[in-house]
């Protein structure tokens, strides 16, 4: 390994860019619940108007008859007031919808750049779970300045077919839909271009203003299903207060909360019963919860996947029309420290003083900020959790203990974390007994990866630390990883295998597995040689995705015996076929930007048991 590979040590853990921006600023905005409102909530359900969703039609060809709607501000609004001179295009908006999220402020450059030549944008959200205020932030977020209408009732959603946020139609002088779709193909779900290639919108916006036919009418718009009013089936046995909030509470909410991860809450009724359609959709297509290992090799205690029963129950839910149920039936509100996933930390800890100030645009090279905890003894462990302070920019965080007499280089080289920050990564917490040790005089290395999002930004990221006695301390954990420095995948390769090994020197217990790769990324596994010849494989994961960077935490860790070679095999896509691939037409190497790749086996292990025999190392386990 040499001296060039140290810019290149830390891999770009967590979402895409885009999906970290939308994600941060959605969870940083969404109002404050109470246990009244939500009783609220459920006892006015049923009042609620009704609306069959409408089955997807062409819409080409379609008038759109005149309307009035109010605008967020309550101001009622004519279409024939808002509609262009030649071209009206019609957006459907949700304000908690990621990709609506990332589209809000370039619709918000389109009518602008727009304007001069007779184009109006109007804006219409009819999701049952936005209020006035909600869009009112959305449109302050996302700078838009054209008119945003609200359709509760989903009439305006009905008339056009729209199903899904962002998606837009676009209109003639004579109010006859000529395009429906997306705005571009740079962003889909889980999908991220580095640039746009066609820019479907605007290009039936030309054609049409130079008196042509729009030669791509239809595109598939991805996103949020519009939360449409539901009719509750009088008959359903299955409620969210019996059934759903517990699922929820189990599964969803330690990332769908105020201030987390999720784009949005699912902590009450009210606001889970707008989302119930894509609720089901992500659930039924195995994207929700994140969960990607096969179910054949090993067994893992974080494990997210729902039962096959447990889906039914949802979908039958939401088909019967989100039945609330009996308040009396809600299970008690999970409790969280309040800003931290961890027991309250001991030690807080700012990565600076200062912000960092992040540029609007243009990448920004991997920073490194050195923080002194004023350590006067040796400290132990047993919970870290990074806090980004600003999710809008920061891609992910790793933070190393920088100890007297290393170079900050020769700790990135270890491969051992102190502690890390990515979207779908859950904070770091050891078994009883098990601890990380932090000796007098360390300080902290955050590496933090930032990127643009078109709007300067600031950010003072910290970490917290848990704390134990020494005393009650049984074995230490440290993190290392299997890494490969010199991959090298060929141009259109849609199925190129790289490996990558570490071999123990000492009898270590395995605790957990995180891979990690790029966008190109398509599989990974980890197999286990041990000593006397046999092989296991401890993970597989066959559809791996970027945009969620998993800890597999071993439900029962396994003994790595003196010798044993941990191996790892991972595929890459480099094809035109991989919809995420930067450039398929480049030879891609090892890197530490997204459009490059890395190929990383992180793991954890700790010592054995003081009191563990050589006899019965192979049975020892980590309660």
């Amino acid at each position: 390994m040499n001296r060039k590979h140290v810019g290149w040590i830390i891999c770009c853990l967590g979402l895409t860019a885009a999906c970290v921006t939308s994600l941060s600023a959605i969870a940083a905005e969404k109002k404050a619940e109470t246990p009244v409102a939500e009783k609220t909530a459920i006892e006015k359900a049923t009042d609620k108007p009704a609306s069959d969703k409408p089955a997807p039609s062409k819409s080409i060809g379609r008038k759109i008859e005149a309307f009035t709607a109010p605008n967020y501000q309550g101001a009622p609004k004519k279409l024939s007031d808002l509609a262009g001179q030649k071209i009206t295009v019609v957006a459907f908006l949700g304000t908690e919808c990621p990709l609506a999220r990332m589209y809000g402020p370039r619709l918000a450059t389109i009518a602008t750049e727009l304007a001069p030549q007779g184009v109006n944008v109007i804006g219409i959200v009819s999701n049952v779970q936005d209020s006035a205020e909600d869009v009112d932030r959305y449109a302050k977020d996302c700078e838009i300045k054209f008119p945003i209408l609200l359709d509760a009732d989903c009439k305006l959603a009905d008339q056009f077919g729209a199903m899904r946020t962002p998606e837009v139609f676009v209109l003639d002088a004579e109010n006859v839909v000529r395009y429906r779709g997306r705005v571009d193909d740079q962003f889909g779900v889980g999908v991220k271009r580095p640039e746009v290639a066609r820019r479907d919108l605007a290009e039936a916006v030309t054609e049409l203003l130079a008196g042509k036919p729009v030669t791509e009418a239809e595109t598939d718009a991805p996103g949020c299903l519009i939360g449409r009013p539901k009719l509750v089936a009088a008959d359903s046995t299955i409620t969210y207060s019996k059934h759903i909030a517990p699922m929820l509470n189990a599964r969803c909410v330690i990332c769908h909360r105020e201030g987390e991860i999720g784009p949005f809450p699912l902590t009450s009724y009210d606001e889970t019963v707008g989302w119930a359609d894509t609720i089901a959709e992500v659930v039924d297509a195995g994207r929700m919860p994140p969960w990607f290992a096969s179910p054949d090799h090993g067994k893992f205690i974080n494990d997210s996947r729902l039962s096959d029963q447990e889906k039914e129950t949802f979908r039958t839910w939401a088909k019967n029309g989100c039945p609330p149920g009996d308040v009396a039936d809600l299970p008690p509100k999970r409790e969280f420290p309040e800003g931290w996933s961890i027991p309250k930390p001991e030690v807080v800890l700012q990565m600076r003083k200062e912000p960092y100030r992040v540029p609007a645009t243009g990448v920004v090279g991997y920073q490194h900020f050195v923080a002194d905890p004023g350590f006067t003894e040796d400290k132990w462990v047993v919970a870290s959790e990074v806090r980004p302070g600003n999710r809008a920019v920061v891609h992910h965080v790793l933070v190393f203990l920088l100890q007297p007499g290393d170079s900050a280089a020769m700790r990135m080289m270890s491969g051992e974390l102190a502690g890390a920050y990515a979207p779908g990564a859950p904070p770091r917490q050891t078994r009883p007994g098990v601890a990380l040790k932090i000796p007098a005089g360390t300080k902290i290395l955050f590496q933090v990866h930032y990127t643009t999002n078109g709007k300067e930004q600031e950010d003072i990221s910290s970490l917290g630390l848990k704390l134990c006695d020494a005393k009650d301390v049984k074995q230490e954990v440290k993190s290392g990883w299997a890494v490969n420095f010199a991959l090298s995948i060929p141009p259109g390769a849609a199925n190129h295998p790289v490996t990558s090994q570490f071999r123990f020197q000492e009898d270590r217990v395995l605790l957990h597995l995180t891979p990690h790769m790029h966008v190109r990324g398509k599989s990974f596994k980890y197999e286990a040689r041990y000593p006397d010849g046999t092989r296991e494989v401890l993970l597989d994961v066959p559809n791996f995705d970027f945009n969620w960077q998993i800890d597999y935490i071993l439900a029962e860790p396994k003994l790595m015996p003196k010798g044993t070679l941990l191996s790892c095999t991972a595929t890459y896509d480099n094809s035109a076929g991989n919809p995420s691939n930067p450039d398929p037409t480049r030879r891609v190497r090892f890197g530490e930007q997204t459009w490059d790749e890395m190929m990383i086996g992180w793991f954890s292990s700790a010592t054995l048991p003081a009191d563990a025999s050589k006899e019965s190392a192979s049975a020892v386990q980590v309660k």
